[in-house]
């Protein structure tokens, strides 16, 4: 990688409480030895990853599912005792590390009072949300206190993948589980779910309520980026207040290159979102610290471009 004077910030970058994976089942708890070990380091082993790929800080965000499967009263014991956890992980290294929020958006009123708390008293810099909340999408108006709530506090919520529902999984993705079982998660099980949150949001008239809420995706915009021209096209009218769909979601959203390191996607996402709402990840340990760094700082965007999205963008976002 060649030299930088760059400060870079990766924003999905993952670990697991144990005591809130142990109420994970079946699907959601099965990862390689290896990556459960990295999950559950936040010191030596975490630490030596991100300067041997030049990462200065992790803002940490939780695994999926998190909370989202839980039932309300236990998704918000669990979400305080987990994010008090992540607070003092923070605090033991400040100077490497940041959080986002677990959410218990399954008591949406409970979830809109813990994201203050973890804001105002915690210094979290935000939420993630992993996947649907016991099979609702985000966008139903039951959840919309938690968008009133981000938008008041000038923090993102980061959309983040989980497992699809248990019916999508089976008509979409059984058949050819056996051979492909990253079909159903990171191969695209995880895109075209959280792609189709995403629109959801937008078409709900979430965004059209809460203008200034700002939302993250990661994988470099889960392939909507392609998308944005045809589905302006085919929906062949404004979706909120007089705007495209492209219009909202290049003001509500940003894009992040987590586990997707393809010059051609990135190029795709800064043509239509401009590169000031690119922001560097690398979705650790799921994908390695250096190779995408050295990705990054190997394509031909300037100098001026490449600090933007390794950390200046995150800084102004995340007000770091």
């Amino acid at each position: 990688m060649e030299s930088r004077t760059s400060f870079t910030i990766a924003i999905e970058e993952h670990y697991n409480d144990p005591d809130l994976v142990a109420h994970f089942t079946g699907l959601d708890r099965t990862r390689p030895p290896h990556i459960e070990k990295k999950l559950l380091d936040l010191g030596e082993l975490r630490l030596r990853e991100m300067d041997e790929g030049a990462v200065d800080i992790q803002v940490l965000s939780h695994a999926g599912p998190t909370t989202q499967k839980l039932e309300p009263e236990t998704a918000v014991r669990m979400a305080k005792a987990t994010n008090d956890r992540l607070a003092q992980s923070v605090a033991r290294a400040p100077d490497r590390f940041a959080g986002f929020a677990v959410l218990p958006t399954p008591a949406p009123e409970a979830a809109a009072d813990e994201l203050e708390r973890c804001v105002t008293e915690l210094g979290f810099k935000g939420a993630v949300v992993n996947g649907l909340t016991n099979g609702k999408f985000l966008d139903e108006r039951q959840f919309w206190p938690i968008f009133a709530r981000a938008e008041t506090l000038g923090v993102p919520i980061y959309l983040h993948p989980a497992l699809p529902s248990p019916a999508v999984d089976k008509v979409y993705y059984d058949s050819l589980s056996a051979t492909f079982p990253e079909l159903r998660g990171p191969v695209w099980g995880f895109t075209a779910e959280t792609a189709t949150q995403a629109i959801r949001m937008i078409l709900s008239g979430a965004l059209s309520e809460y203008p200034k809420l700002q939302l993250i995706l990661g994988h470099l915009g889960e392939a909507l980026p392609f998308m944005l021209w045809r589905i302006d096209d085919l929906l062949a009218r404004p979706v909120s207040d007089g705007m495209t769909f492209s219009d909202v979601f290049r003001r509500n959203f940003h894009l992040t290159t987590s586990g997707n390191f393809s010059d051609t996607a990135l190029a795709c996402s800064i043509a239509e979102m401009g590169v000031d709402r690119i922001l560097f990840a690398v979705d650790w340990p799921f994908a390695s610290n250096k190779a995408g760094t050295d990705w990054l700082m190997q394509t031909t965007l300037s100098d001026g471009d490449k600090a933007k999205i390794l950390g200046g963008n995150a800084k102004r976002l995340l007000k770091m």
